[in-house]
């Protein structure tokens, strides 16, 4: 009999800006109570659509760095001129609990990550083209020409550390993207090296167990395995 730790998954979710990990993320935690999203802390302005505490935990730049100097923040990373963040304690708590949390996270923080838990599950989002990556920053409208075209250049070097990751998932169809995100964290939970403890019945007690049944057939070497048995 095989039992797997109780404790929970780490799983970094990473990929271009407008790839649609968030879009992936909200499907994976749909009606699954054992998925808990961390929210990370940023320095950088809310956009119409953030809200305090689901998307982020807004900071100005000096309340960021206080921070820091606590060693609140489990890795945290500059980007694009702001800081970005992952609190710890909350995500110590769930693990503990068995819990599974995914941090959404920038390629710089991943790699700290991976330093700090090399165990951890690494999942890329890919866009299907560099074309449709362009076209989905410009459909956002909620950034000039300039700051889309800084994100792109950003987002084409981070698509050169896929090989960083454990897994790289293109999302060109939101359904199927997010079929195979939960595809490889279901599956990541057979991995030998989340086996607590293995315990294995005597062999030959099942053996005679197994030829003792009444129903057994009674041949010469039937007979003769009981004798040995």
């Amino acid at each position: 009999m095989i039992r797997n730790k109780k404790t929970g998954q780490l799983i970094v979710i990473s990929g271009p800006s407008g790839a649609g990990k968030g879009s992936i993320i909200n499907e994976v935690l749909k009606n699954n109570n054992n998925v808990w999203l961390s929210v990370s802390a940023t320095s950088r302005k809310p956009r119409k659509i953030d809200e305090e505490g689901v998307t982020y935990y807004f900071l100005t730049k000096e309340e960021f760095e206080e921070k820091i100097k606590e060693n609140y923040f489990l890795e945290y990373a500059e980007y694009s001129g702001n800081y970005y963040g992952t609190p710890k304690e909350k995500i110590i708590e769930k693990i503990e609990k068995g819990i599974d949390v995914i941090l959404e996270i920038e390629i710089q923080g991943a790699k700290k990550i991976k330093e700090l838990i090399p165990e951890a599950l690494f999942i890329f989002i890919m866009p299907p083209s560099e074309k449709e990556l362009l076209k989905r920053l410009k459909n956002r409208q909620t950034e000039d020409k300039e700051i889309i075209i800084e994100r792109f250049n950003t987002a084409y070097k981070e698509m050169n550390e896929v090989t960083k990751y454990n897994y790289v998932v293109v999302n060109d169809n939101l359904e199927e993207a997010v079929e195979k995100v939960k595809a490889i964290i279901k599956a990541e939970k057979c991995r030998v090296d989340r086996i607590e403890e293995m315990l294995v019945a005597n062999k030959e007690e099942i053996i005679h167990e197994f030829l003792m049944e009444e129903d057994f057939d009674n041949s010469p070497l039937t007979e003769k395995l009981k004798e040995e048995a």
